[in-house]
């Protein structure tokens, strides 16, 4: 009888242990909201109607430790309308780097670094017109699996893979498939803060990243490709930067083009800590097309330029922000040409 009671304490006292593990950490919840007034105008461009906008979003964390010093934590983000948009659980493994589990919300390969340029607030295509620029994206925006390498002499390497380019959000216990013709992708991502311990090297940056997904029959001939290079230095109150990136997608059929290519630069400056400017370009320019009537394409009409003036003031949680944008070509077409003016206020918690 004794030693049953004994077995049953054993048992207890387990379970007991493994629930306190389980529930060990922190939960935080943060968020925003986001008003915002766009006006824009030009040859194609939507009627304005109604100016105003308004998005929020939620985004809930959990941290905790393990026995040897492992570090974990999950997040989930909610988008607009408290909407599901993604999550990931990130391990830190100490001095043998992190594995990330992802679903999709642009935190792994080649897609964080897809525009790295310094700006006061967005990139020149993501403040309100994008104009349709082409950006890298490789396995970033799927489900995905990334390890993280230790910094070592300022240089950070990151192998990101995914099973089936283009599936997201899939559940536990379940599988999920594209039906895309893509079959595993690979990214691998460098970035170097070469100081060597000196400070007029401390604020140079260099980015590197390729990716490769599989063709898998259908319209996909070839694997697709991608690839992006970026350097920033930032010198007391003044950044500067410069990219270039390419984008193969693997469809050779003849009815398109293929291959883009891109190229960016931005300049911010730092007036004071709450006050900041800036001024940057991005350019897509399309390539590869099997057609013989390439040579009477206009280039214009290969060409999307973005460029936009932003200003950016924080006050505590607040932030108010204001951007001029210009975009000629847009959707790769010259008779469109389109500007707006994009004023918001972030307020954060």
């Amino acid at each position: 009888m004794n030693k049953l009671t004994k077995v049953g304490c054993s048992a207890l006292c387990g379970s007991l242990a493994a629930f306190s593990a389980a529930t060990a950490g922190d939960l935080t919840v943060t968020g925003g909201a986001d008003l915002t007034y766009f006006s824009n105008s030009g040859t194609g461009a939507a009627p304005t109607g109604n100016p105003f906008g308004m998005a929020s979003a939620v985004t809930f964390a959990g941290s905790g430790e393990l026995d040897n010093g492992w570090t974990f934590a999950l997040t989930i983000a909610e988008g607009d309308g408290v909407a599901y948009s993604a999550s990931n659980v990130d391990i830190v493994m100490g001095g043998l780097g992190s594995v990330n589990f992802n679903q999709g919300n642009s935190g792994n390969g080649i897609v964080v670094y897809d525009n790295v340029m310094p700006t006061a607030w967005e990139e020149p295509h993501g403040a309100g017109l994008s104009g349709g620029v082409k950006t890298v994206v490789g396995v970033g925006t799927s489900d995905n699996i990334a390890y993280r390498t230790p910094k070592v002499l300022g240089t950070e390497i990151q192998l990101a893979y995914s099973f089936n380019p283009g599936t997201t959000d899939t559940a536990d216990k379940s599988a999920k498939s594209n039906s895309t013709y893509k079959q595993r992708g690979y990214d691998m991502t460098i970035k170097i803060n070469p100081s060597l311990g000196t400070e007029i090297l401390s604020g140079l940056n260099l980015y590197g990243g390729a990716s490769t997904v599989e063709a898998h029959g259908g319209s996909l001939y070839e694997d697709a490709y991608e690839g992006v290079a970026a350097v920033t230095y930032a010198l007391g109150p003044v950044e500067l930067g410069w990219m270039v990136s390419g984008m193969y997608d693997g469809d050779e059929s003849g009815s398109d083009f293929h291959t883009y290519k891109n190229t960016g630069f931005g300049v911010a400056f730092n007036v004071n800590d709450d006050l900041s400017v800036s001024y940057g370009e991005y350019t897509s320019r399309k390539a590869g097309y099997t057609n013989s009537n390439t040579a009477g394409i206009a280039i214009q009409d290969r060409e999307v330029t973005v460029s936009s003036w932003q200003a950016a003031y924080t006050l505590g949680g607040a932030s108010f922000r204001v951007a001029d944008v210009k975009a000629d070509n847009v959707l790769f077409s010259q008779a469109n040409d389109q500007s707006a003016t994009v004023i918001s206020m972030s307020l954060a918690f």
